[in-house]
């Protein structure tokens, strides 16, 4: 979730197709699944694709469940995460991380807690004309928290004050409003969108701490201390491609730091020589993958976490080779509009976990992890 790797788009509405003859020259891909989900979008300059990517994945459950596409509201999220970020930065003195990062759990906790609501609702733009940009919000907020804890005694008025400051900048969220017709409330909307934090299961894959068992993942944006279940890697691919044969999409979270991810060229890859001149232009060697350079990668802080996306669907170029369909939100960049194909090499170096519905996965991974 670096900020560096965040650019300035605009929320766009054109639909995605996938098309067996691509833009790329030398790359033609073929699907092999295909989720349904909602039109590309912009986190502009922000920090909080972990928002948009995780909104994304609801919104494409929601379609699973029978419902008609709904824009989620990403900055209703944020803007509770904020809130929260704030009183565990202030509660532990200074000691925790207040960033605009945080991963798929944190919204579904919001979702249990707080609900939902749609992006005709709350925006969190004060100006629709305006793109997201969360830069100075971010330091007025840093900067009010790290002077209150200076102060060395706290009123409660402070809650209050961190309220107002969000409210100017990202505006106030109604308590209620009217949807298709209907008044509903963020909890009641939550309900109706047929969303339940309990649906959904976190999974990575690391050799540090036993595997089949639950871990709190060690990443800086894991704030809130979330759970993963731990898995052999294969396993992971596995989920991952167990949940598209079954219709479902998965929220992905890795690092898009590497020379081989483009969203311009719409491709993440893993070549063997990072530095050719044809690194997107033909299809070559990648590395091979396994446990312990995955393992080696994360621990030389090689693989960080830089970023969430929806991984939509999967597909071969006309090699045979797999990669995965991604929905970024960066808007409407790139050959694909916003998408782009990560080749199954990419998948296991540089995901960090994976967020997916607990009905997609197989009788045999839920019987390892004891569910």
């Amino acid at each position: 979730m670096k900020f560096s790797t965040l650019l300035l788009c605009f929320i766009t509405t054109i639909n995605f197709t996938i098309a067996q003859v691509d833009l790329k020259p030398s790359y033609k891909f073929t699907p092999t699944n295909k989720v349904e989900c909602t039109a590309v979008k912009s986190q502009g300059k922000t920090g909080t694709c972990w928002s948009f990517a995780t909104a994304s994945f609801l919104e494409s459950e929601v379609i699973k469940n029978g419902q008609s596409k709904t824009d989620l509201s990403e900055m209703f999220v944020v803007r509770n995460i904020y809130l929260d970020k704030a009183q565990n930065f202030v509660l532990r003195q200074g000691k925790a991380n207040f960033s605009q990062g945080s991963l798929s759990h944190d919204l579904m906790n919001i979702a249990a807690t707080k609900g939902m609501i749609p992006e005709t609702a709350f925006s969190g733009r004060t100006s629709e004309k305006e793109a997201h940009d969360h830069k100075e919000l971010a330091n007025v907020l840093t900067g009010f928290l790290n002077g209150l804890i200076k102060t060395k005694k706290l009123s409660p008025k402070w809650k209050n004050a961190v309220s107002a400051i969000l409210d100017v900048y990202l505006g106030s969220v109604p308590s209620e409003f009217e949807f298709n017709g209907k008044k509903f409330t963020p909890v009641s909307f939550a309900k109706e969108m047929g969303i339940k934090e309990d649906n959904y299961l976190n999974f990575t894959s690391f050799t540090h701490h036993p595997f089949y068992q639950n871990f709190i993942l060690e990443i800086p944006d894991n704030y809130s201390n979330g759970a993963f279940y731990n898995v052999p890697l294969n396993n992971l691919g596995s989920i991952v491609d167990e949940a598209l044969q079954n219709g479902y999409s998965v929220a992905w979270d890795g690092d898009v730091s590497e020379k081989g991810f483009s969203q311009n060229d719409g491709l993440a890859i893993l070549p063997k020589d990072p530095k050719s001149e044809n690194l997107f232009n033909t299809i070559m060697p990648e590395m091979e993958v396994n446990q312990a350079n995955r393992q080696a990668a994360f621990e030389s802080y090689a693989t960080t976490d830089d970023h969430l996306m929806h991984l939509v669907g999967s597909a071969k170029d006309q090699n045979g080779n797999k990669y995965y369909l991604i929905k970024n939100s960066w808007g409407e960049r790139g050959p694909y509009k916003g998408y782009l194909y990560m080749s199954e090499a990419y998948f296991n170096m540089k995901t960090v976990s994976v967020m997916v519905n607990k009905n997609a996965i197989s009788a045999d991974t839920k019987k390892g992890i004891k569910l």
